[in-house]
């Protein structure tokens, strides 16, 4: 089973800037990418509680780094990479596992709270 992503929030895989972002609109999709962060936010948290697959996680990793919560950002990946590996069709017809998105997102995160510091 896989799990279709959009490449927007796709960005550490692309060396970009935001993490991940699920096509699916119930996991906030649209908002994010419209930068409605506070709408997607509830939306993800409330689907979270039900059940944090990781593309929720990365979601909501995504509206945290859009927002500056970076240290939020950063635990999110970690739970990502405390679940199992599973397989995200990204909309650029690339595929990638949930714990690649969320090591890329740990390493971009990294990357700009060392450039922060400069």
């Amino acid at each position: 089973m896989s799990i279709k992503l959009v490449a927007a929030a796709l960005a550490p895989l692309l060396g970009m800037a935001t993490p991940s972002l699920a096509q699916d609109a119930s996991v906030a999709a649209t908002e994010i990418s419209t930068g409605a962060f506070a709408k997607a936010e509830q939306k993800l948290l409330g689907e979270m509680r039900a059940n944090p697959r990781p593309e929720v996680l990365l979601n909501l990793a995504a509206v945290y780094y859009g927002t500056g919560r970076l240290a939020e950002a950063g635990a999110l990946y970690r739970q990502v990479l405390a679940q199992d590996d599973v397989m995200l069709d990204l909309s650029n017809q690339r595929s990638a596992g949930s714990h690649s998105v969320a090591r890329a997102g740990l390493r971009y995160l990294d990357l700009r709270q060392r450039t922060a510091l400069r």
